[in-house]
């Protein structure tokens, strides 16, 4: 349909050489968007850039940095003329007690995971304001709405993107730039392998809460992505929309 058509449409995704950010960026791709991919770890990248293959790209940006931002735009202006679609989805975290935390974790997992996204859209707005509109898609969690012991900053940091969206959404909106964001439920990637690891039981109970009874898989998101990064979407802003299997379902 051409409602879901990405064609000509540039895609910037931080994040985007791993685990929901690539599966996002594929389908992205797939429906016919250029893709630029950032993040800190370039050696990465190169197996996120075979796996997609054509003309994309990828930047090196620290996105807690105000001036890496802007120059990760920048860049992916300059190799593409344009940028569209911005996918905030850098994201990292540190699992303890709460009372165990230093306050350098909690920093470095509130500014990987919020702040980030604040300094990207404040990057990209210039750029979509003159375009006309766009497209902004940051992703939470399903801890946005649930709490956990172990992922205090985590979930403060998005339960803060799930509401920064809605803030950005109402103050952009005279701009047709629409800002939504995904709640992935648990997805099988790096990051949740290492949650398996340290957390007891984790495994086991996530498949009991969870209709679908599997986790996901980071293809899973690519749909809700271009969803939301197209014209089938262009009257949804503020929206947070559960990509998890049922699990915010289920009591």
């Amino acid at each position: 349909m051409s409602l879901f058509n990405l064609q000509g449409r540039v895609a910037l995704i931080t994040g985007g050489n791993g685990g929901i950010g690539l599966g996002m960026a594929i389908g992205l791709r797939d429906a016919g968007a250029r893709i630029a991919i950032a993040g800190r770890n370039a050696q990465k990248a190169q197996g996120a850039l075979a796996a997609l293959g054509g003309d994309a790209i990828f930047l090196e940006a620290d996105v807690t940095v105000k001036s890496q931002c802007e120059k990760m735009v920048a860049d992916a202006i300059t190799a593409f003329g344009r940028l569209d679609i911005l996918v905030n989805n850098a994201g990292t975290t540190v699992r303890k007690a709460p009372q165990d935390l230093s306050e350098a974790e909690w920093h470095s997992v509130m500014d990987t995971n919020l702040t980030s996204a604040f300094l990207c859209s404040q990057a990209a707005y210039p750029t979509l304001k003159q375009a006309g509109g766009g497209k902004i898609i940051n992703i939470g969690s399903v801890m946005s709405i649930f709490g956990a012991p172990y992922a205090a900053p985590y979930a403060a940091s998005k339960g803060g993107i799930m509401n920064f969206s809605k803030a950005l959404a109402t103050s952009w909106a005279a701009d047709n730039i629409q800002v939504n964001c995904i709640l992935p439920g648990w997805i099988d990637t790096d990051l949740t392998a290492g949650a398996r690891a340290q957390v007891a039981g984790l495994n086991e109970a996530v498949l009991a809460r969870t209709p679908a009874a599997r986790w996901g898989e980071p293809s899973d998101l690519a749909g809700t992505a271009v969803y939301l990064a197209s014209a089938a979407s262009n009257f949804v802003t503020g929206a947070a929309i559960p990509v998890d299997g049922g699990y915010c379902a289920r009591a």
